[in-house]
């Protein structure tokens, strides 16, 4: 019986595994999307404003930014097994106790971490994409890859319309209550069907790295978060800017001192590996402003602005974004096969770039929100199902846990500060249609710097491909 629930190394891997793999990485992004609908039900339920009921959302995404090269070191070897079981434990603790949190609508802090210990989970793709490289035959692993790399984002698409609708028929506890069930299942699933590691020696973990890292990112993102509540040029918010900025800087320049450092930055600029890292942090920041711009403007309700629609169809709105984002993922193989890789990031750049200002210009009325997001969602098969395509084949094997890894920790903190700063954009802007406008115009540019910044850097790496 424990041969049969732990499948040995080398073994042929069991017919469940790769949608054991495309579950965990499915039912982590969905809780992991217990965030932007709700966070306006969070602001009524526990008496916050809306900045602060946004640290439901953001507490997950720095936690999963932080946790994912610690635990794409740490469980490397033998021991990537177990991690990946203790990991979908604590995500499934998390939902237990903000689940109890929500029930009581008290604790806001609480909360807040158990939404922390739920970011855990979005460690655990670079984590499935190693067993999937390992595990499964050549001539499937690209496809296997792409298709990760997608549930992730598909994931978060339809945990939105599912978790909105849960909390509207049974309130937030019982949203909460459903991930601990998904999460649950999950968990059984892949004590049952992955497979055990080589015995390697694990990495050594850089946990004073990790907590400078942590530190200094929690710092910019207070600085973001709450400029527009404390000031954008008081003494804390430009305090936390300098320190979160220097703490970065020592860090990067440890880093690369370090022999056994947390995330091989050497590794991160290495032809082959530099656009889809250029790509991943900045259609991070895009596509999750995007996002959040859209639930804003489906759930608002001012004098010439907004839709005024309730969670449900503010979760719903997103539905064309998940779909699309599978068939994104379908085209992006094709084009891959018949024209090259270099066509995927520039052409999912620039769906991206046209939905946004799409969404900038014509926000009117529901279906043109459903329409931007359709488009959004193409553009983001195209783009997140391509990076760990792109960047494995340079990757030496040992290394691909660390270095999918670094890609989704930049993704993450693309994805927490688009998060903050297109609402920062839009009161900076004076608010209102005139802002949310302008907002959206602004952040289309970084588009334009990830397809340019792609196309760039795959040609310089042209010369070293050839050879």
């Amino acid at each position: 019986m424990t041969r049969r629930a732990v499948p040995q190394v080398g073994a042929a891997p069991s017919r469940a595994l790769l949608p054991t793999l495309a579950l965990l990485t499915t039912i982590t992004a969905v809780v992991s999307s217990l965030g932007a609908p709700l966070v306006p039900s969070v602001a009524t339920a526990y008496d916050v404003r809306l900045g602060t009921a946004q640290w439901s959302l953001t507490a997950a995404l720095l936690a999963g930014a932080v946790a994912t090269p610690v635990v794409g070191r740490f469980a490397s070897g033998r021991l990537r097994r177990p991690t990946i079981l203790v990991g979908l434990g604590v995500v499934t603790l998390g939902t237990v106790v903000s689940a109890v949190s929500a029930a009581l609508g008290e604790g806001f802090g609480v909360l807040v971490a158990g939404r922390a210990l739920q970011g855990v989970g979005m460690a655990l793709l670079p984590l499935a994409i190693a067993v999937a490289r390992d595990a499964l035959r050549a001539e499937g692993q690209d496809r296997a890859i792409a298709l990760l790399s997608v549930t992730t984002v598909a994931g978060a698409g339809l945990g939105y319309p599912v978790t909105a609708l849960v909390a509207q028929l049974g309130g937030l506890g019982a949203a909460y209550a459903l991930g601990t069930l998904m999460t649950g299942l999950t968990w059984l699933l892949a004590w049952r069907h992955l497979p055990g590691s080589a015995d390697e020696t694990p990495a050594r973990v850089d946990w004073w790295g990790a907590l400078l890292l942590s530190v200094s990112m929690l710092a910019v993102l207070l600085a973001v978060t709450e400029g527009e509540v404390w000031g954008w040029t008081s003494a804390r918010v430009l305090g936390l800017a300098v320190v979160g900025v220097l703490g970065l800087g020592v860090w990067v320049r440890a880093t690369l001192r370090s022999p056994t450092p947390l995330v091989d930055l050497r590794l991160a600029t290495r032809p082959g590996i530099a656009a889809p890292n250029l790509v991943a942090a900045v259609a991070g920041l895009g596509m999750y402003a995007l996002l959040t711009l859209v639930v804003v403007l489906v759930r608002a309700d001012e004098p010439g602005f907004g839709l005024d629609r309730s969670v449900l169809v503010a979760g719903l709105v997103l539905v064309p974004y998940s779909l699309m984002s599978v068939l994104g993922n379908q085209l992006a193989t094709q084009v891959r096969r018949r024209l090259g890789p270099r066509w995927l990031l520039p052409t999912g750049c620039s769906m991206f770039l046209a939905a946004t200002l799409g969404l900038g210009l014509f926000h009117d009325h529901l279906w043109q929100a459903l329409v931007v997001m359709a488009l959004g969602g193409a553009g983001s098969g195209f783009t997140f199902s391509s990076l760990a395509v792109l960047m494995v084949p340079h990757v030496p094997r040992a290394e691909t846990g660390s270095a999918v890894a670094f890609n989704q920790v930049l993704r993450y903190l693309g994805f927490t500060v688009g998060s903050a700063l297109s609402v920062a954009l839009v009161a900076a802007y004076g608010g209102g249609d005139g802002g949310f406008t302008a907002a959206l115009l602004t952040l289309a540019s970084v588009w334009v710097v990830a397809g340019v910044g792609a196309v760039v850097l795959d040609r310089a790496t042209a010369p070293r491909r050839a050879a």
